[in-house]
């Protein structure tokens, strides 16, 4: 671990992706003492009102503060995301573990669901279940778990049958070590990095398909603040406000590519071969 922190200081690009993150999760969770006004407050007197200290980064069609919303939209649009991915790797390392350790049946089962699952495209996948469940925030989360959950199954399987014959395992087997230790104990740290650069990855591919669903009217509903939704108000009116879409846009830009940034970072301070150089 102190290894891995010390890889990290030494990449720049790491850093500036931790720091891009880590600000935007503070904003949002300081959201109410650093808006300036009720994200949803309108006042058509301020209608698409210019850059002032009364509006940081002006207001919208409706009068609404665009600063106040953007932080109100990272509560929906980023912790949405992340709840997303926590239930997902969840989900998916439960059943990895499960197929991994008891295998036969239980194992050919949930390999062949998972076969199944990815075999669908992620996006027609997603907006079918949107389509059958309906429109509604809690149906697209729902939808991304269903998609992504296949993935982590397979790899915690595959990093579980491949250590699962190594040494250490075997001696605690004799020494009468229960499944649920093994797993826990032995099993799981050796997945755990591996999880957690695909994680950090797909949580960008997560923010990018919630604030498309939103955009998409699928996804948040009005007057909920969040970046999709916001960029899809502000397309409306593209051609005479065109600076309507630059914050939302350039937030989802900035988040993505850290999150991104920081998985590859991870995934190179993670390797082996890497630190053999």
């Amino acid at each position: 671990m102190r290894e891995l922190c010390n890889r990290l200081f030494r990449d720049y690009l790491a850093m500036g992706s931790l720091g891009v993150i880590g600000l935007t999760l503070l904003a949002g969770l300081f959201a109410p003492w650093l808006a300036l006004h009720d994200p949803n407050q309108v006042d058509v007197l301020h209608k698409y009102a210019g850059v002032s200290s009364q509006y940081p980064l002006g207001a919208d069609q409706l009068g609404r503060c665009i600063y106040s919303r953007l932080l109100y939209g990272i509560r929906t649009t980023v912790f949405l995301s992340l709840l997303t991915m926590a239930a997902t790797i969840t989900v998916g390392v439960f059943f990895g573990l499960l197929a991994g350790s008891f295998r036969g049946w239980v194992d050919e089962g949930l390999m062949r669901f998972a076969d199944v699952m990815l075999s669908f495209p992620s996006q027609v996948m997603i907006l079918a279940i949107v389509g059958m469940l309906g429109v509604g925030i809690g149906n697209v989360i729902l939808a991304n778990i269903i998609v992504k959950w296949a993935w982590y199954t397979r790899m915690v399987r595959s990093t579980v049958l491949k250590y699962s014959q190594k040494n250490y395992i075997l001696f605690s087997r004799a020494t009468g070590s229960g499944k649920s230790f093994i797993l826990f104990k032995h099993l799981l740290p050796n997945v755990a990095p591996e999880i957690i650069v695909l994680a950090t990855l797909d949580t960008g591919w997560v923010i990018l398909n919630l604030s498309a669903l939103s955009f998409l009217g699928l996804g948040v509903q009005a007057p909920i603040a969040e970046w999709g939704a916001m960029l899809s108000e502000a397309q409306k009116v593209m051609t005479i406000h065109p600076e309507q879409m630059l914050a939302p846009g350039l937030a989802i830009l900035a988040l993505v590519a850290a999150f991104n940034l920081l998985g590859d970072s991870l995934r190179d301070a993670l390797d082996p071969k890497e630190g053999c150089r």
